[in-house]
């Protein structure tokens, strides 16, 4: 391993920095993190973290250097190397710095091995042990932890290996989810890589088995699926049942704000969702008007910090699971999961928000597999490269995509319905986007059609007056308005004309709340105990703040039922 070390590759060991992924911590520091940790001598060539390997603790570089690097990943049938280390991703460390990221404060396993190049010490120091850093030294503890939070945007292209075809429907569901929960992965894609039919040999999976994933020296997932590699990350439980205070369905902003502020009010509660945590703001690269953030704040952030936030008060937190159903039951409620967990509940909140409505044109079936985005983060702009882009929407959600795609090296043509950009987007992405020089944008027009057999080739575009334009790009981005994820439900939960859940007072009709004795509480759907927050409430406000101030404000209600079943 010590033989993969760039010779030139600088180490740095005086220079305090705490700016950035690897903030190098004073000697100050370093001496209050010490009764938090033990200490240990390492020796030369030490493998302190193994890739695939949990740990429990972060390790702060006292003296010494540690290299991380991508380990070599070995056939677990012969324990030979497969090919497919095509380019590691390299990191030196010295006095000051820590080895870790957000997937260690999450239980996950490790991506990657760290191992001592010049022997020193370490301190340990436990995940526990890190709220007490925390409440310690607030300035330190928020030093850690957003460079474990910004380490897995940098190590984008690395981690798992991911084998297969992203023109099957399969591949791009396990892509979507990995991309979705921010996970680091390269995929090795059978219609380019030499090396995936390789592999695909060396471990005697048929072609019908792929997508496979390669966690580590030891475990492969043959036919993997997210909720198989969900399982094998430790990021869902496996379980039948489950029995809960509160059931929270759809882990964006208004549900993690009830997992929140419901498990720090003492009730046990389960956060699903079927994809990943975040929802929508998860992919947006920057948030400019969320109150307390003057600088900005990117939705994966966000999403992460709610997350460790929900689990310390000990909210579980599970995905990919999709409900698909809910009964009622002698005062409970049951929810029904997609595979057969069922989870019993004395409440639940729905919290799903909406979707973004799907392009149909003539041709799209053929790309949107390999070449069609609903998403514009670091894994979408990795894939694009520096090529140009169709971005269609005239929404936040479009400007904030090509902006971000443009500031990431594509020469983007945002196609806009409407006769101005001002009619749906905020007045400060406006501006932005009018000044920067990497976006064209293409007013009173949409997409007529696409053209490509499996990928994408180019967009025909039709203006106003009739007239078409083609378009060569390889990659369509869409954000074309939304729909409310609210089709799963049983019908007597009551929805307006749109498909939006009907709350409180407008759904006191119901002969339900004849026979319970009260009136629906503001956020109570027509089934007692049932609430709905966010974006998938009629007559909600579209805005992040307001859905998080929704997922507050439900847990009191939520109190409240619970007490008035109590007393009956």
């Amino acid at each position: 391993m010590t033989d993969l070390l760039p010779a030139d590759l600088p180490v740095e060991r005086e220079t305090p920095d705490l700016v950035g992924p690897y903030p190098r911590l004073s000697e100050e520091q370093l001496d209050r993190l010490r009764a938090f940790g033990i200490e240990s001598a390492t020796s030369a060539e030490q493998v302190l973290v193994a890739t695939g390997q949990r740990t429990a603790s972060l390790l702060f570089i006292l003296d010494g250097v540690v290299m991380t690097a991508e380990g070599p990943v070995r056939d677990p049938v012969d324990n030979h190397e497969l090919p497919v280390d095509d380019g590691l991703h390299v990191g030196v460390h010295g006095r000051g710095r820590f080895i870790g990221d957000i997937g260690v404060l999450e239980g996950q396993p490790s991506f990657f091995t760290a191992i001592v190049i010049e022997p020193g010490r370490v301190l340990e120091i436990p995940i526990g042990a890190l709220e007490g850093v925390a409440r310690e030294d607030p300035v330190l503890g928020d030093i850690i932890l957003r460079a474990c939070l910004v380490r897995r945007s940098l190590v984008v292209g690395s981690g798992m290996r991911i084998v297969g075809s992203r023109h099957l429907p399969r591949t791009r569901q396990l892509l979507d989810f990995v991309a979705r929960n921010r996970l680091p992965y390269r995929l090795i894609d059978l219609d380019r890589d030499s090396q995936a039919e390789e592999i695909v040999r060396r471990l005697g999976v048929p072609r019908r088995d792929v997508p496979i994933v390669i966690l580590g020296h030891d475990l492969v997932l043959r036919r993997a699926t997210p909720s198989k590699l969900a399982l094998a990350l430790g990021i869902r439980s496996p379980r039948r049942t489950a029995i809960a205070d509160l059931v929270v369905i759809g882990g964006g902003p208004a549900g993690l704000a009830v997992a929140v502020n419901g498990a720090s009010d003492g009730l046990s509660v389960v956060l699903c969702d079927s994809v990943a945590i975040g929802g929508q703001s998860a992919t947006t690269s920057l948030i400019e008007n969320y109150l307390g953030f003057p600088a900005g704040i990117s939705g994966a952030e966000l999403a992460d910090r709610a997350r460790l936030q929900a689990r310390k008060f000990g909210a579980e937190v599970s995905v990919p699971s999709r409900a698909r159903l809910v009964q009622q039951r002698a005062g409970e409620l049951i929810v029904r999961i997609t595979g057969g967990d069922r989870l019993v509940a004395r409440a639940v909140v729905v919290a799903t928000g909406v979707r973004y409505r799907r392009l149909t044109v003539p041709g799209i079936e053929r790309v949107e597999p390999s070449s069609v985005f609903y998403a514009a983060t670091v894994h979408e702009a990795r894939v694009c490269g520096s090529g140009p882009v169709v971005v269609v929407g005239g929404g936040n959600s479009a400007g904030q995509a090509a902006l971000f795609l443009a500031e990431s090296g594509s020469q983007v043509r945002l196609v806009v319905l409407a006769e101005s950009l001002d009619r749906d987007m905020s007045r400060y992405l406006v501006d932005r986007i009018m000044k920067h020089p990497g976006i064209d944008v293409m007013l009173r027009t949409e997409v007529a059609a696409v053209h490509g057999d499996s990928e994408l080739e180019s967009v025909l575009v039709r203006r106003a007056d009739g007239s078409d334009r083609e378009l060569s790009v390889r990659y369509l981005f869409v954000f074309i308005g939304t729909e409310a994820e609210s089709g799963w439900l049983p019908p007597e939960v009551e929805r307006d004309e749109r498909g939006y859940i009907v709350t409180g007072a407008a759904s006191e009709g119901s002969s339900v709340w004849r026979d319970v004795g009260r009136p629906p509480l503001p956020l109570e759907t027509a089934i007692p105990g049932l609430f709905a927050v966010g974006d998938v409430r009629s007559g909600s406000v579209k805005r992040m703040s307001a859905a998080i101030g929704e997922g507050a404000s439900v847990v009191r209600m939520v109190h409240d039922h619970l007490g008035a079943v109590r007393i009956r």
